[in-house]
């Protein structure tokens, strides 16, 4: 698959155990991978809705009647879903990661491999690009932004070489951004560390971890009864969202308890982590953070 190939395939949609004539989402539609896979398993009465907001994802439409593409941000999956009719599915997927082909298109901003406009929109009707973030937000915001989405401990001492630098010239482009950094890439971690600068600015432009936490509250009331969520994360941050959701309902703090000790988690989890064979690793680089995690709501 040249848009994109997809990771945990079998896994993450077994992972639904999918009925025939059951309705599902999978909200990251992307290049359709799991899409079609889903609709491979679903009979003639299933229905399949599919989010994504990067326009490029529209070239992957799959003709199908049991299908439905809806071009939004998967934050407002209960809105979407009431427009057409749904209030309850029996399975969800959402596959984290960013696609292959927004790595590849250079003009995207989202690789460190190619130089591109620091963009790294998923909506390019989104009003703030990297480039936004880079030039005009303060360092004490820049050093929060890289301490926090890219656990970056020197955050303070790169978010001020950024604003130095800027002064002098605007900073447009990936590579520019890497040359007003090279200090902070010795050879031996180069790739990683800016691969952590990257995703931090990346997570602030697209707000991911605000909208993991929307569309995990909504959760517990999509889902009928034995419905399935299927999660797959590529960094500890959003690993430990979705792991802390489906064991405690909450992102901080513990759950309440009644005077009998017994707490009101909404979801419990379904078998143990998952994550990709050394072969699939062998075969796609980028599976190697995957963990897929399997969530019911709770009996």
């Amino acid at each position: 698959m040249s848009y994109h190939n997809p990771v945990l395939l079998q896994e993450s949609v077994d992972a639904l155990a999918i009925k025939k004539d059951g309705v599902y989402v999978d909200v990251t539609f992307g290049g359709g991978g799991h899409s079609k896979e889903i609709l491979k398993q679903l009979g003639e009465n299933g229905k399949l809705f599919g989010f994504d907001q990067d326009p490029d994802a529209q070239n992957n439409l799959i003709d199908d009647e049991r299908f439905v593409l809806i071009p939004e941000n998967f934050r407002y999956i209960s809105r979407f879903l009431r427009f057409h009719g749904v209030r309850k599915v029996d399975g969800i997927l959402a596959d984290l990661g960013v696609s292959s082909h927004q790595f590849n298109e250079a003009e995207r901003g989202f690789s460190i491999r190619f130089d591109g406009d620091l963009d790294m929109r998923m909506n390019q009707k989104s009003k703030t690009s990297a480039k936004e973030i880079v030039n005009n937000y303060s360092e004490e915001k820049i050093a929060e932004i890289l301490f926090l989405y890219g656990e970056l401990r020197n955050s303070r001492n790169i978010a001020k070489t950024i604003v130095e630098k800027r002064e002098e010239q605007k900073i447009e482009t990936s590579f520019q951004l890497k040359e007003v950094l090279q200090r902070y890439l010795p050879k031996a971690k180069e790739h990683k560390i800016l691969a952590q600068i990257f995703q931090a600015i990346r997570i602030e432009v697209n707000e991911e971890l605000e909208v993991l936490k929307e569309f995990l509250m909504q959760i517990p009331n999509l889902l009928k009864e034995e419905g399935r969520l299927s999660v797959i994360s590529y960094h500890s941050l959003e690993d430990r969202l979705v792991k802390r959701f489906i064991r405690t309902g909450l992102f901080s703090g513990e759950p309440e308890k009644d005077v009998f000790g017994n707490s009101n988690e909404p979801l419990q989890k379904v078998g143990k982590l998952i994550v990709p064979t050394p072969q699939e690793i062998k075969i796609n680089n980028r599976a190697r953070s995957a963990k897929l995690r399997v969530a019911t709501l709770k009996k």
